[in-house]
């Protein structure tokens, strides 16, 4: 991609927008900037009326949100090309792409895909919406180098160039409708994962409906948590593929129905790399998963307590609720609401010993909550709850953090959230 001497926006200074900028302008763009919320309003380079300038090309960070943005309407209707921060880390790169996208379980496919792959002694690095953006991963990639991507719906959704040369598609929830308004068009997006080139190797899940019809070719491999005639599947409390053990259940050192999933959806990324299954099995063996999904804290006052503050939407804390059952339960929920409907969630009657809301949404929860006969109490902040929490702590109980609502209404992300969270309960180090 040629862009020396070019024009060009960025819209949305994270940090994405910051690795596109510089990126953009190691390659010689001439690159201004503007940010919804004039953080960097004195910094060099800041267009503070970008509808007044003549641009060659604009590129938008995943966090601004496209739906009814005025400033994107108009470079649409002054026909001035649009990228998204994928696009150019994927127009830049020289080796090849392998998208993980999904509601649920990105971050803990992606992480243990690049583990595989590190086992294996592939040049490769993870990147993408798990932290390290795609356009700061490719300046020190070469030819050979494999992008472990995760995709969110966010990086997707003004995406025309990314090509994964592999795609796998986790699995489509209710999520996000806040932001794309209806269930329809946040599958839509979903689905560019494959592009309209159509990834060479497709990776899907058979047990979600979403995913398992999202392509139909003899280029898919199926994964699922029942037998299968082919593709990777469990069978006698083992992971195969085809005919070839992987690995036991017992020597996965993940939590729940859902881990079980992700690790099947790894595997299945894997063989279609032809990555040996020796390499698989060590790299499932020894893999810790990221924080704050279901991660286990220690103990207070005899309670278990666990840190799912990752789970930011209702089939996440299903997968949470499923891989703790049998325990004594303390809910924590709350947050900010994604358009979603509580009560879909409570009408399906958990064993839950008590919910404990919080936040910008908490009265909303709490309300459903105690519609379908939950014990539910309501605070105004997380700390608030926690202190309440802590008063109901005692031997054969499990507190657990999974709120199944977004942390900006009072924590910049949800990893700060799950901080936050141990530091209530524990106190700090």
């Amino acid at each position: 991609m040629k862009v020396s001497g070019k024009k060009i926006l960025v819209y949305g200074m994270g940090l994405s927008g910051q690795a596109v900028c510089k990126l953009l302008h190691n390659n010689g763009a001439c690159v201004s900037f503007y940010d919804d919320e004039n953080r960097f309003g004195t910094f060099f380079n800041f267009d503070k009326s970008p509808t007044q300038s003549q641009y060659d090309m604009v590129v938008v960070s995943p966090g601004v949100k496209v739906i009814g943005n005025k400033l994107i309407s108009h470079f649409i209707i002054n026909k001035t090309p649009i990228f998204s921060e994928l696009d150019i880390g994927y127009l830049f790169g020289k080796g090849k792409f392998v998208g993980i996208t999904g509601t649920n379980g990105k971050t803990t496919v992606t992480s243990l895909v690049g583990k595989i792959f590190k086992e294996a002694g592939k040049e490769s690095v993870v990147c993408g919406n798990i932290g390290l953006p795609v356009c700061s991963a490719i300046e020190k990639g070469s030819k050979r180098t494999i992008y472990i991507t995760e995709v969110s719906n966010f990086q997707l959704e003004l995406s025309n160039h990314f090509f994964a040369s592999t795609a796998c598609l986790l699995n489509i929830q209710p999520d996000h409708l806040d932001r794309h308004g209806s269930m329809q068009e946040y599958v839509r997006v979903k689905k560019k994962i494959f592009s309209s080139k159509h990834a060479r190797k497709v990776v899907l899940n058979f047990d979600d409906e979403y995913s398992k019809t999202s392509i139909i070719s003899r280029k898919n491999m199926f994964f699922s948590k029942k037998m299968l005639n082919k593709g990777v599947f469990v069978k006698n409390n083992c992971i195969y593929h085809n005919k070839t053990k992987i690995i036991s259940l017992n020597d996965i050192p993940l939590l729940g129905e859902k881990n079980l999933e992700n690790v099947l959806a790894a595997v299945a990324i894997s063989v279609v790399n032809k990555i040996k299954p020796r390499f698989i099995k060590s790299a499932i063996m020894t893999f810790v998963p990221p924080a704050h999904r279901l991660q286990y804290l220690g103990k207070f006052n005899g309670a278990l307590v666990y840190d799912d503050s990752k789970a930011t939407n209702i089939p996440s804390v299903e997968g949470a609720l499923t891989a703790l059952r049998g325990g004594n339960i303390i809910l924590l929920m709350g947050g900010r609401n994604k358009a979603l409907i509580f009560d879909e969630f409570f009408e399906k009657n958990y064993d839950i010993s008590k919910v404990v809301c919080f936040g910008e949404c908490g009265e909303e929860i709490n309300k459903s909550a105690l519609a379908f006969g939950y014990d539910s109490v309501c605070f105004e902040k997380l700390q608030n709850a926690c202190d309440y929490v802590k008063t109901c702590a005692c031997e054969n109980t499990i507190i657990l953090l999974s709120p199944a609502c977004a942390s900006f209404d009072e924590f910049s992300s949800y990893a700060v959230r799950g901080e936050r969270f141990k530091e209530y309960i524990f106190g700090k180090e």
